[in-house]
């Protein structure tokens, strides 16, 4: 029945030897082996700071010229999103969204009783002039850049033109990074101002989703401050043992990044390059590991793909975009090949 497709939790976890699935965005390559070496002598187990521990505070601020007291490690990126928006918002304050946007965007923003404001893209890219139109009178604005489902990143020049913006109007800017070492194009471009938030996590970029360790930074204290009050009667220190590994994490050398950053690369390439072949229109990704292909029928198509070609992929609606449907390219080539073949066979018989 095609009303079963409500949300994403119909496929998250779903596993099968003959399933190709395009769905969950969680890398399939291996974490550093560096992180698993504590494993053995590992021993404390006791309650952990609620900000974070001290070491992963530090090296974290390391990479960011900035003090360890303006991080906060959290239960993944989602919890750090879900913090900000409790700490900066009350009860109908509206939140600008870039569309298309991350599905958990909007159920964050109504757990919190905030109201998202969505701003148009062309071909994934913000439009300034609608931006400008739309953000006056927001409480704050929400960046994904590389996007979660376009895989697609801001224009530096545009970033910069938000930065202004959001200045003069006293406006926060939370800047969702978690893809920023995935970028293909270029060098990411990190937001800043007076009131901007940064969300990362380790999840990505090390492959580490099932740690669960993410982090906000910031460098406005009021919102790091009430953000750590918050965290300390909702969900208390983060996992420390993850933290740790994390902190493994930090000193893995750079040619570990740009190697995962060229096997994304060629994903990308082997998966655009065989959609459009299909005759799939589809903003080319510069970053991430997503691609949303416009689509006839994008519900019978997820409808169908999976029941009788067993291929997951998600519904496009689900991130604002319905005319299309979001494929993550986060397995190997073989196997992207693979899906591709069964696209087509559905895309010819049904």
């Amino acid at each position: 029945m095609k009303d079963k497709l409500q949300s994403p939790s119909m496929f998250i976890g779903v596993q099968g030897d003959d399933i190709i699935s395009f769905g969950s965005g969680q890398p399939d390559l291996p974490p550093p082996e560096r992180v698993f070496k504590i494993l053995p002598k590992y021993r404390q187990f006791k309650y952990g700071l609620i900000p974070g521990q001290v070491n992963l505070r530090r090296a974290l601020a390391k990479q960011y010229g900035a003090k360890a007291d303006d991080f906060v490690v959290t239960n993944g990126a989602s919890e750090a999103l879900d913090l900000v928006f409790r700490a900066i918002g009350k009860p109908g304050d509206k939140i600008l969204l870039h569309k298309p946007y991350y599905y958990s965007y909007p159920p964050l923003l109504e757990f919190n009783h905030l109201k998202a404001v969505c701003t148009e893209t062309v071909k994934g890219k913000i439009d300034f002039r609608d931006f400008d139109e739309k953000v006056r009178g927001c409480k704050a604005v929400l960046i994904n850049s590389p996007s979660n489902p376009t895989g697609r990143i801001q224009e530096v020049n545009t970033l910069k033109q938000i930065e202004k913006l959001c200045a003069d109007l006293d406006i926060t800017i939370i800047s969702d990074e978690v893809y920023k070492d995935l970028i293909y194009e270029r060098e990411n471009y990190m937001l800043s101002g007076p009131h901007v938030v940064t969300i990362n996590s380790f999840s990505k970029t090390y492959a580490m989703c099932g740690f669960r360790v993410g982090y906000l930074y910031s460098n406005d204290k009021e919102i790091v401050n009430k953000a750590i009050d918050i965290k300390t009667h909702s969900s208390m220190n983060t996992n420390i043992l993850g933290q740790e590994m994390a902190y493994e994490a930090t000193k893995v050398p750079e040619d570990y990044i740009k190697n995962q950053v060229a096997i994304w690369r060629e994903r990308r390439d082997a998966i655009c390059d065989g959609l459009e072949r299909l005759g799939l229109e589809l903003w080319r990704p510069e970053g991430a590991f997503y691609v949303l292909p416009k689509i006839k029928n994008p519900r019978d198509a997820v409808w169908n793909l999976f029941k009788k070609h067993k291929v997951i992929t998600y519904l496009g609606e689900w991130f604002g975009a319905k005319e299309r449907i979001r494929l993550s390219y986060a397995l190997n080539v073989d196997k992207i090949e693979e899906g591709l073949n069964r696209i087509e066979k559905y895309l010819n018989q049904g």
